[in-house]
């Protein structure tokens, strides 16, 4: 396959994808942002009790995956935990650039073209929604979308090379992604594996002894997982029924709703390039291919590009149809869209690759503004420097007594991880037992049964409540 040669040169493309992975940088200093307290708290409650194998959160198995757990454990453990929300991030970030590197990787390997490779890990990390806040964020999803997008590239290897061999990478990142979020891994890889098979020269590698024997093993290792390395057959409902979770509806009108909004929210989040290309496909709807111009409106026809559109394609399905998902849970089909783009970049004039280089160099010079000035003021002005100083409070009032964490709320969530580390070496906070007494306990709802509210602090539009009984009341809250 031949493509047209692109300027900007490859050494300018790479230098743009090195200036989107340092614009992460700054974050690594950030506050807790979300949900990030439950990697950190769990983690955390993991290294204390000395058992990597199950997710401890909050003194219960909470059955979910652990293997960004195991990222952070050691890395936390040798430098610091008051660094562990750092390090979560340096961790999805680096999760997200390994998976534009990955992308690079296919596409040279299908297309022989440096610039094309280089361009398609330039869009890989500076969709909108990957660049400004999900490529970054300590949620596992970064590095869930790089393991499973590392399955599905190591499977198209394999069918492009005729080398059997490359199926030992789908089964180690397909393994490692079911390890990080559940069985969800499987359909990503799935979806890859019916489109390859609907491919006869691809079938008839793939229906070979081997690579039959490397796809059951693949698909026992949950099964072994379960049912040897941890004994726990539950974990395995644990994670089908959050996914059943999703499938309950909310009603007819949010459904139409959400089948509408959904399709146009990942344009939205995929931009600036997914603005491009309908204009790029308009434009070109009455072109005829030429030697002149090669192929500018038949991309679409290019046979890895319809690969990894029908792949991608098929893994968003379920999302989209589901009366309730985010956009977060289809990262691991965006290598394959920046794929298809490149290859659609690639095929447009120079005038219209030299825009898409401009648009993504002003993104990029955007989120350098956003990181380094926006953010953090927002961080000191309405969320996240206070999850600190709440802490700080909480511990100073209920100081010589025991105390426990009902708050699972993301606020609620970010201050008890930062207790947890000014704790330290005292173990982690839990749930309350079923009987206790002269203690405190911490709430996002002010509820009788825990206690008297003797605090309230306010945490943006949360508000965590203090709780306290018996002796614990009687102390005087601190000036």
């Amino acid at each position: 396959m031949t493509v047209v040669t692109l300027q900007p040169t490859t050494r300018q493309w790479w230098l743009l994808y090195a200036a989107a992975v340092v614009s992460f940088i700054p974050t690594f200093g950030y506050y807790l942002v979300g949900e990030e307290g439950i990697l950190v708290n769990s983690s955390l409650e993991m290294w204390q009790r000395g058992d990597w194998l199950r997710l401890w959160f909050y003194g219960g198995d909470a059955r979910h995956g652990v293997f960004a757990n195991w990222l952070i454990i050691p890395m936390a453990g040798a430098l610091g935990w008051e660094y562990a929300p750092g390090i979560t991030r340096a961790i999805m970030v680096g999760a997200t650039a390994i998976g534009g590197l990955m992308t690079a990787g296919l596409a040279y390997r299908l297309y022989q073209d440096k610039v094309l490779a280089a361009m398609a890990a330039v869009l890989c990390v500076t969709f909108a929604d990957v660049l400004l806040y999900r490529g970054w964020l300590g949620y596992r999803d970064p590095l869930l979308g790089m393991l499973v997008f590392g399955a599905i590239a190591s499977l198209w290897m394999a069918v492009h090379s005729g080398r059997v061999a490359w199926l030992i990478g789908t089964l180690v990142f397909s393994t490692c992604a079911f390890l990080t979020k559940g069985i969800i891994a499987y359909v990503f890889v799935g979806a890859a594996v019916l489109v390859f098979l609907v491919q006869r020269d691809s079938r008839q590698l793939l229906l070979k002894p081997l690579p039959l024997v490397l796809a059951m093993l693949t698909l026992c290792l949950p099964y072994l997982w379960f049912h040897w390395m941890i004994d726990d057959q539950a974990q395995g409902g644990r994670m089908a029924s959050e996914i059943s979770d999703k499938l309950v509806p909310l009603g007819l009108g949010a459904y139409v709703w959400k089948l509408v909004a959904y399709p146009l929210e990942t344009m939205v989040r995929t931009a600036p390039v997914s603005l491009l290309v309908p204009w790029w496909l308009w434009r070109n709807r009455n072109r005829s291919v030429n030697q002149n111009h090669p192929a500018a409106s038949a991309w679409l026809t290019d046979r890895s590009v319809v690969t990894a559109l029908v792949i991608a394609g098929l893994a968003f399905l379920p999302f989209w149809l589901a009366p309730q998902s985010h956009f977060r849970y289809v990262l691991p089909v965006l290598p394959l869209l920046g794929l298809a783009f490149a290859v659609c970049a690639a095929r447009q004039s120079e005038p219209s690759r030299r825009v898409l280089w401009r648009w993504l160099w002003l993104a990029v010079g955007a989120k350098f503004m956003i990181t380094t000035v926006l953010f953090p003021y927002y961080q000191h002005r309405v969320r996240g420097e206070n999850y600190v100083l709440t802490a700080r409070q909480v511990l100073q009032r209920t100081a010589g007594f025991p105390l426990y964490s009902h708050d699972v709320s993301a606020a609620g969530l970010s201050v008890t991880a930062y207790m947890n580390i000014q704790r330290l070496p005292k173990p982690v906070l839990t749930f309350a037992p079923a009987q206790w007494d002269n203690a405190f306990v911490v709430s996002n709802v002010a509820d009788d049964k825990l206690g008297t509210v003797v605090a309230r602090y306010p945490l943006g539009a949360n508000v965590l409540y203090l709780h306290c009984r018996g002796t614990a009341c009687d102390t005087p809250a601190p000036r």
